[in-house]
């Protein structure tokens, strides 16, 4: 245990120290020691003597070392209770020899153990124990020998001890066990109003604690002692001596600080107990009566002001705690503190009363006890009137200083000081004039305080009234005149008794000080005040402390106040305000008065009554002052620079005092009806006497008038709950305005009653019937009367200020107002429709385009946003003054808006269009429904029957809106303003095509025949009788003394043009309502009489109108065409109209040349495709026929005599037109028969011949259709007549159409042939072939030429195909079958003689080729010999024999190009013309190959047999003349070309193997065949035909030659069964 070890450190210290000189305390040491190991805890230390024995033996052998070891290891055993009660006197003897010894640590020890032993179990109970510890700390303080650290340190003890004794008291007497705090006066360094928060929180805490204490008079032991104590303090406080405790004397100060101490500690002790409160009454009020007696002179300690200082503390407690009961001790008092206040006093000693003054006004509950105890008790002093007037007298004081002005600059810097936090003390030996100074404004300061306690008193006492329920708040609607209650009635009492005294001087401090802080807290105390006045209706005091403050708000200061700023901190210097003379200066007192006008103002506004002109007065001056050009603030700091000064500091006050003079108006909400009212009058009153009938008026009148009408609409807005009663006096003053003759006041008055209107509409309450806008009925408007009446009177000024007065600028402002009701909260209108409609209506007719704009836009509001809440009275109205608008011809902008607002109306009719169908449907009955009867989408009950079940569809007639709109859109459409009319048309068809699914037949019938037909022949007469002038643009200004005008586009500088333009777009909506609408229209009655108008329209317009007009006429078929056809809308009646008349514009000038012409017909052309495409189902043989004449007119009609293409190097128009067409003109499966016409008119296109079927065309229609079923039998009559020889065809390829016309056509035959049908394309193949075969051979003349290239790939996919067709379904008429196969392989014979041996691989032209050229024409030509050999000859099956001997001839000639040249040209032959000839003797070792086993082995063996004996020929031919040319040349080596042929015949025999059939066709010996049939034959019989020749090659000179000639020797070796004999 740490304790019994530091105890047994203790005692080998103490036997260590006690080793030499007492030896006896170190046995006694070391025996304790041992005992104490035998212990184990405090309790049997406490039992065990001997251990608390050493160490008080120790201390009693007087040594400073021993003595200070033994008192510390007492204090261990005290602290722990180690200590038996019964040793306390033997402790206390020890300490009190202690006490006598001088060491000063041995003294502090002691009083250290003294308070341990005060704080512990051993504590004093006995009066003689008391004494005699109470006596050791006395003896310790007035010991002569005592040292400062230990009198201060006996001082404390004993304080501490009187502490612990009446602590013991208060438990012993079982009192309050709550200790008051020790009641100091308050700290200067805060506020008065902090002060007086904080005190009378304490006083509150006090009351609480307390409470209601009965007097008894009996004391128990502990009480007696701490009675004896204090009886012997008060004696020793009074100069005499203490029996009790033994002292014959104590220093007065101290004994006087310790009954402070106690009286302001235990206030319970002295309330309850009588004998202690008798000791209080008799004996220490007598001491401080004596004490403060100023009329005998005081020597000594009691002539001191530390003394005189606690002497009135302890008289400040004794009134502020006990004035209850001594009620005449504390008048007394009070009376003589304030007679010292009035006499020839040392100025310490005045202050020293007046901080006691001060302290007990900044208490609100001390003040108010001290005013219910004397003041109101009519037989008592009335004290508190007496004090304020004492301190209001020492205020009064700073007149008659002779230094008043340095005594008021203090005065504020002790403010200043005390705002900061800085605690300001008066130094007690100052003598000189600036400590005086200091002195004197140290009272002023306190008596200041005094008074702005005493007013926070009254204000916050009546706070509590008010709280309490005893007072009604000014802020109440309700005006309650009578105080009633106690607390109510004593501050009524208060502010009657004191108010004129605290006004003059308060008013007093603050006309003549400068200083911030004091003003503000002198401010303060005016807000503070008046308030209490204002709730306590105390109105004399209320208005004379308003208008004392109205006087410090805005002022020009006199000399002398100027004087005063120059001395006050941190004024601006002498130049400055000599700079600003000229201009409106507000120093931080008015700043702040304003300030504290308006917080007064806000707390008493339903009670300043009259006083509100005196304050409105002062805030126009002060808005005047802000808004003032040269207007600034000053500042108080002067270490502030001037820039922060005029930035930060100027602009921020003057925004405060703005807002706060707005919050003030914005508080009107809370004021009662009869306040804003009164208000509103002195706003009134103040604009009206500025006023008058000339219109110069002076700045300060404007900004009066200018302030008035602000806070007019100011209080609006925030009454807006409650604006009935106070609108009319508003608008009236406002329409005043609005008719002055100044221009400014005018201004004003709109934007006021802008915003007030606004802001009438917008709020909650006015709401009028506007959420059933569409469903009211007329016993409901009846109803409304009161609504509408103010509604009326809400928007009456603005169609007052619009008709009556004629200024434009009023005019337009009136305009700008409704607008803005409109676009905010046009939503809430209902009984003001018609006025402000008409108002709009005639706005139309003014002359300036700016108010006609105005107009305007209120209408667009109202059509895009306002629809859905207008009355339905109103719509058909609104509709017809948007056309008004439109057909206004001041600004063009406006007019093209209101048409689009017309389709906004639209969406909008259609919507309750919708909506009816609805509710109808919702309303049928059962009956209806079961019966199976149906509502059409539209429909609208028109029958009487049907309205009167259904009453809300009286309300609105959808169809009659609709029709009303069309009505408007249709007077437009005539508009003599291009712009207007087109916006017009394009809006009517847009609206159509839009809802025309919601509309019912009815409606359309309506629309087609009484809008849309007469727009389209009135549009149509106007455009054909407008002018053809040209236009002059509108004139910019002059240049040389000549007019410059804007310039026109040539595409409408016309009213002919113009009007094309509208034409254009009627066509494009009548083109969107036949595509969209086609089957719904006609079901119409009349739709087959509008739809030969429409056409004769169309017609026309392609015929005589312009080119757009024209093209416009055209996309209105083609749209309808397309749209209709794919759904099948469309008879084919319809189809033949469309086709009439295409084949009537194009019939009607066939040569016209114009580019609007040439542009016509290409559309007419692409027309006529997408009608065939789209309508294909509904042609027959006799339209396809006719198509196809209508397109070789095009294309005849496009011919020209100079060729076209060879000058522009394109394709004219039409012709690009006419090879668009052709791949649409597919024939369909019903239009079988027409793929040999169509293909044998595009051979006539190729051929550049005239079409048979052009000449037979009025013939071909007469036919019928048996007849056209032979057509195939004609157009091969007409082929025999066209066909002619091949040179001859040759030259007539593109004759007429063009080579480019011609190249783009070969393609797409190849195409539409690929595409026809078996049955249909064998027949016309010879004819395809043959012409293809034409375009081919053109190479000769033009190789560099495209033509000859397309004509060759297409070749190849063409015969390609047709080797490949099995064409079994053709064969049903076998002659003819065999008749068309057996031209189609001669025309493909003669296109390969013609092409391959006359084109391919040679040099057709002198110029010198590019690379890129010679390698495209030779990759061709190979791709032309693959398909010849690998396509043609091995995949053919029905080919003649005699075809095939001249394909393999064709073959064989180009094989022997090589060959057959001399030695001395061979060598110049181009490498590509070998390499062909090379590839054709190639491919004839292929045909002859019977390697492949395919499905078409026959054929290839066909083709074997008739190629093998011309192949053998050739490779004998060319051996032949390789061993020839080798003889001739002797040693010169041979050509390379000769050489590589050579071996390739070599190899190629080699490789090659033929089959038995290929081996009967050979030119051998009949026996030798037998023989290789019976042997097996190898299929290398060929060989031995060419044997003989292999036999002379054996000696050739060149080595590859002899190698292969062995291995073809050993193969006819193995080929005839021969082997070596070894």
């Amino acid at each position: 245990m740490a304790f019994m070890a530091a105890l047994e450190a203790d005692l080998r210290a103490l036997s260590a120290e006690a080793r030499r000189r007492h030896p006896a305390v170190k046995d006694a040491a070391e025996h304790a020691t041992l005992k104490l190991r035998s212990l184990s805890n405090p309790r049997e230390i406490a039992q065990n003597g001997d251990i608390l024995r050493i160490f008080l033996m120790a201390c009693n052998v007087k040594s400073v070392k021993l003595s200070v070891i033994g008192l510390s290891c007492l204090q261990k055993l005290i602290s722990h209770d180690a200590v038996a009660s019964s040793a306390l006197k033997e402790i206390l003897a020890t300490l009190r020899d202690h006490a006598e010894m001088t060491d000063e640590s041995l003294q502090l020890k002691t009083l250290q153990t003294m308070l341990i032993v005060f704080q512990s179990h051993l504590r004093p109970e006995s009066e003689e124990d008391m004494s005699q510890a109470l006596g050791i700390c006395l003896h310790l303080l007035e010991s002569s020998r005592s040292s400062d650290s230990v009198r201060n340190t006996a001082a404390a003890t004993f304080r501490q001890a009187v502490a612990l004794v009446f602590d013991n008291v208060v438990l012993a007497e079982s009192l309050p066990t709550g200790k008051a705090s020790p009641a100091r006066l308050s700290s200067r360094a805060s506020s008065v109003a902090n002060n007086l928060t904080r005190s009378f929180g304490q006083t509150l805490s006090q009351a609480f604690n307390y409470g209601e204490l009965t007097m008894r008079e009996g004391l128990t032991d502990v009480g007696k002692l701490g009675l004896r104590l204090l009886e012997d303090l008060t004696a020793l406080a009074a100069g005499g001596s203490a029996r009790w405790l033994h002292a014959q004397s104590l220093h007065r100060t101290f004994a006087l600080d310790i009954l402070e101490f106690v009286l302001s500690t235990y206030v319970p002790v002295f309330r309850t107990l009588l004998s202690y409160q008798q000791v209080l009454r008799h004996q220490i009020c007598s001491l401080l009566m004596t004490s403060l007696r100023t009329n005998v002179e005081l020597e000594g300690e009691a002539g001191e002001p530390a003394f005189r200082r606690l002497v009135l503390r302890l008289v400040a407690h004794v009134i502020r705690l006990y004035s209850s009961s001594l009620v005449t001790e504390s008048e007394v008092f009070l009376n003589m503190l304030v007679k010292v206040t009035r006499l020839d006093l040392p100025l310490w000693h005045q202050i020293l009363v007046l901080e006691i003054l001060r302290g007990f006004c900044v208490e609100a509950r001390t003040l108010r006890s001290l005013f219910q105890t004397f003041d109101i008790n009519p037989t008592n002093t009335n004290v508190v009137e007496n004090i304020v007037k004492a301190l209001a007298l020492v205020v009064a004081t700073v007149q008659a200083s002779d230094s008043s002005e340095e005594t008021l600059a203090a005065v504020a810097g002790m403010f200043s000081s005390k705002a900061k936090g800085i605690e300001w003390s008066m130094d007690n030996d100052a003598s000189n004039a600036a400590v005086l100074v200091a002195s004197e404004a140290h009272t002023i300061t306190l008596a200041l305080e005094g008074l702005l306690g005493v007013v926070f008193t009254i204000a916050t006492l009546t706070d509590e009234a008010l709280d309490a329920g005893e007072l009604e708040s000014p802020r109440c609607e309700v005006d309650r005149m009578e105080c009633s209650g106690q607390s109510a009635l004593l501050c009524a009492a208060m502010v009657n008794s004191t108010w004129l005294t605290i006004l003059d001087s308060l008013s007093l401090i603050l006309m003549r000080s400068q200083g911030e802080a004091i003003i503000l807290e002198i401010l303060k105390g005016y807000q503070a005040f008046t308030q209490a006045c204002g709730v306590l209706r105390a109105i004399e005091p209320l208005n004379s402390f308003l208008a004392s403050l109205c006087k410090f708000t805005i002022n020009n200061p006199s000399e002398g106040e100027k004087k005063s700023i120059l001395l006050s901190p941190g004024s601006k210097k002498l130049e400055t305000l000599m700079d600003q003379r000229d201009s409106i200066v507000l120093t931080p007192k008015n700043v702040q008065a304003l300030r504290t006008l308006f917080n007064v103002a806000h707390r008493l506004h339903n009670v300043l009554g009259p006083s509100w002109v005196l304050v409105l007065e002062t805030l126009a001056a002060l808005d005047r002052t802000i808004h003032a050009p040269h207007a600034s603030t000053q500042e108080v700091s002067a270490s502030v620079s001037r820039l922060s000064r005029d930035t930060s500091g100027q602009y921020s006050d003057f925004h405060i005092l703005s807002s706060l003079n707005s919050q003030l108006f914005e508080s009107s909400s809370l004021m009662n009806i009869t306040a804003v009212k009164s208000l509103l009058s002195a706003l009134h009153q103040l604009s009206s006497q500025h006023i008058s009938g000339n219109s110069q008026l002076s700045g300060q009148q404007i900004g009066s008038i200018a302030f008035s009408v602000e806070h007019m609409t100011s209080i609006l807005v925030n009454n807006l709950h409650r604006v009935e009663p106070i609108w009319d006096q508003i608008a009236a003053h406002h329409l005043e305005l609005a008719n002055c003759s100044n221009p400014q006041l005018r201004s004003m008055a709109l934007d006021s009653l802008d915003h007030s209107i606004c802001s009438v509409v917008g709020s909650e309450n006015f709401q009028g019937i506007s959420s059933a806008s569409h469903q009211f009925k007329e016993y409901q408007l009846a109803e409304e009367s009161e609504t509408r009446s103010f509604e009326y009177a809400v928007l009456s000024p603005l169609v007052i200020l619009y008709s009556s007065n004629k200024n434009i600028d009023v005019q337009m402002g009136a305009l700008k107002i409704l607008l803005h009701v409109l676009e905010r909260h046009g939503e809430k209108l209902s009984y003001s429709w018609p006025s402000i409609l008409h108002m709009l209506r005639t706005v139309t007719d003014a002359s300036e385009k700016d108010t006609i704009s105005l107009g305007f836009q209120s209408i667009r509001v109202i059509m895009n946003e306002g629809l859905a809440t207008i009355p339905v009275q109103c719509l058909d109205e609104c509709i017809l003054v948007t056309g008004a608008y439109g057909a206004q011809k001041t600004d063009i902008n406006i007019s093209l808006t209101a048409v689009g607002l017309l389709w906004t109306a639209t969406d909008f009719i259609v919507k309750g269009l919708i909506g009816k169908s609805v509710q109808r449907v919702n309303h049928m009955s059962e009956e209806e429904v079961q019966s199976g009867l149906s509502m059409k989408e539209g429909d609208i009950p028109t029958n009487e029957k049907d309205v009167n079940q259904n009453p809300l569809q009286q309300l609105v007639d959808y169809n009659k809106l609709f029709f009303s709109v069309f009505s408007v859109l249709q007077k437009l459409g005539a508009d003599d303003r291009p712009e207007v009319r087109n916006s017009a048309v394009r809006t009517l068809f847009q609206t159509l095509c839009t809802h025309g699914q919601k509309l019912s037949p009815t409606m359309w019938e309506d629309c087609l025949w009484i809008y849309v037909f007469p727009m389209l022949e009135h549009v149509s007469h106007l455009a054909s009788t407008s002018s053809k002038d040209e236009w002059q643009g509108k004139e910019l200004g002059t240049r040389a003394g000549k007019a410059v005008h804007m310039l026109i586009h040539h595409s409408r500088n016309t009213a002919q043009k113009q009007w094309d333009e509208t034409i254009v777009l009627l066509l494009g909506g009548i083109a969107r309502l036949l595509r969209s609408f086609f089957p719904l229209l006609q079901q119409l009655n009349k739709f087959s009489s509008g739809w030969e108008i429409l056409l004769a329209f169309l017609k026309n317009s392609i015929l005589n109108g312009s080119k757009e007009v024209a093209l416009a006429a055209i996309n209105c078929l083609q749209t309808f065409v397309g749209s209709n056809c794919p759904k099948g809308n469309l008879e084919s009646s319809y189809v033949q109209s469309v086709l009439d008349i295409y084949e009537l514009v194009l019939q009607t000038s066939p040569n016209y040349k114009s580019d609007s012409a040439e542009k016509v017909k290409q559309e007419v052309l692409r027309g006529l495709g997408d009608l065939y495409v789209q309508a294909q189902s509904l042609f027959n043989d006799d339209m396809y026929l006719r198509l196809m004449a209508i397109m070789h007119l095009m294309i005849k009609s496009s011919m020209n005599s100079i060729d076209y293409d060879s000058e522009l190097g394109s394709i004219p128009p039409v012709q690009r037109g006419i090879l668009e067409i052709i791949p649409m003109l597919h024939p369909t499966t019903m239009l079988s028969s027409m793929w040999s016409p169509l293909l044998l008119e595009l051979l006539c296109y190729l051929n550049g011949e005239e079409s048979p079927l052009h000449k037979s065309s009025k013939e071909a229609r007469g036919q019928n259709t048996d007849a056209l079923a032979n057509g195939t039998k004609c157009a091969s009559v007409e082929r025999g007549h066209t066909n002619g020889s091949g040179t001859k065809g040759d030259t007539m390829v593109g004759c007429g159409w063009g080579i480019l016309f011609v190249e783009k056509l070969v393609p797409i035959m190849a195409n539409l042939f690929l595409e026809a049908p078996p049955h249909e394309r064998f027949s016309a193949a010879p004819e395809i072939i043959q012409g293809l075969g034409r375009c081919m051979n053109t190479r000769r003349d033009n190789p560099r030429g495209t033509l000859w290239r397309v004509s060759a790939e297409c070749f190849n996919r063409v015969v390609t195909d047709e080797v490949r067709q099995e064409n079994a379904e053709c064969r049903s008429d076998v002659n003819s079958y065999k008749l068309s196969r057996a031209r189609f392989w001669k025309e493909v014979a003669d296109v390969y003689e013609t092409f391959l041996v006359g084109s391919c691989g040679r040099v057709l032209s002198s110029d010198v080729p590019s690379a890129d050229s010679v390698t495209a024409d030779e990759s061709l030509e190979m791709t032309v010999l693959t398909v010849f050999g690998d396509c043609v000859l091995k995949q053919q099956k029905e080919a003649p024999v005699e075809v095939l001997q001249r394909l393999v001839n064709c073959l064989d000639r180009c094989a022997s190009r090589t060959g057959s040249l001399p030695i001395q040209t061979v060598s110049l032959l181009p490498l590509h013309c070998s390499r062909f000839s090379l590839a054709c003797l190639q491919m004839m070792f292929s045909l002859c190959s019977c390697t492949l086993k395919t499905s078409s082995y026959l054929a290839v063996s066909e083709t074997s047999k008739a190629s093998i004996s011309i192949l053998t020929k050739r490779c004998e031919t060319i051996l032949g003349q390789f061993l020839a040319d080798e003889n001739d040349l002797g040693d010169h080596p041979l050509p390379s070309v000769r050489i590589e042929e050579t071996v390739c015949v070599l190899q190629e025999l080699a490789r090659l193997i033929i089959n038995i059939e290929t081996t009967n066709a050979l030119n051998i010996p009949l026996y030798m065949k037998e023989a290789l049939g019976k042997n097996q034959s190898r299929g290398r019989a060929h060989l031995l035909s060419l044997l003989p020749t292999f036999s002379e090659l054996v000696v050739s000179r060149e080595s590859r030659v002899r190698e292969l000639v062995q291995v073809l020797l050993r193969l006819i070796s193995s080929e005839l069964g021969l082997q070596r004999l070894t």
